[in-house]
């Protein structure tokens, strides 16, 4: 009764040119299979191209097979994030998915600091291991790489010298 109104006639009598919304759903063709593992994405060169942010920082990371070599900005990854601690956050997700000096990365960063640039470089070579490997995403999904880290600075409040920071009370 759905598709008549009050004269008896039917949506496909009214619209010829329109299917009624039973037999749209029916005529549909069937999605890939859910079991279907996705296609890698690479380039002409070999390349995966994926885009990693942290903070205010954003990364545009390239990799493809090679021997392990990280350039940031033209210059060694090593040169760029001379910490241990930041040159560590970059071949975590290498570690997890067990390819570590499988891969060149080449990457530029803009924005940010040192820590979130390192941040964001991670973020895009997992985004970018799991276009290379679609095998890979589980386990960088375990660890938590795909995940953009959402922790941004808080905004200055009006009447407080810093975000939470209020002025020196004085009782007299």
């Amino acid at each position: 009764m759905a598709d008549t109104d009050q004269g008896g006639a039917t949506l496909a009598d009214v619209m010829p040119d329109r299917q009624a919304p039973e037999t749209a759903a029916r005529s549909s063709t069937p999605a890939a299979a859910p079991d279907a593992a996705p296609e890698p994405k690479i380039d002409a060169q070999g390349r995966s191209y994926a885009t990693g942010k942290r903070k205010d920082a954003v990364a545009r990371v390239w990799i493809k097979p090679g021997n392990g070599q990280v350039t940031v900005n033209g210059r060694a990854g090593a040169v760029y994030f001379a910490r241990p601690t930041l040159q560590m956050i970059i071949r975590q997700p290498f570690e997890v998915a067990g390819r570590k000096d499988q891969y060149d990365v080449w990457a530029t960063v803009r924005g940010g600091g040192l820590s979130g640039q390192a941040g964001a470089v991670r973020h895009g070579i997992s985004k970018a291991l799991t276009l290379n490997d679609p095998a890979l995403r589980a386990a960088l999904k375990k660890g938590g790489f795909l995940t953009r880290d959402p922790r941004v600075v808080e905004r200055k409040k009006y009447g407080k010298p810093k975000a939470r920071r209020s002025f020196q009370f004085s009782k007299r």
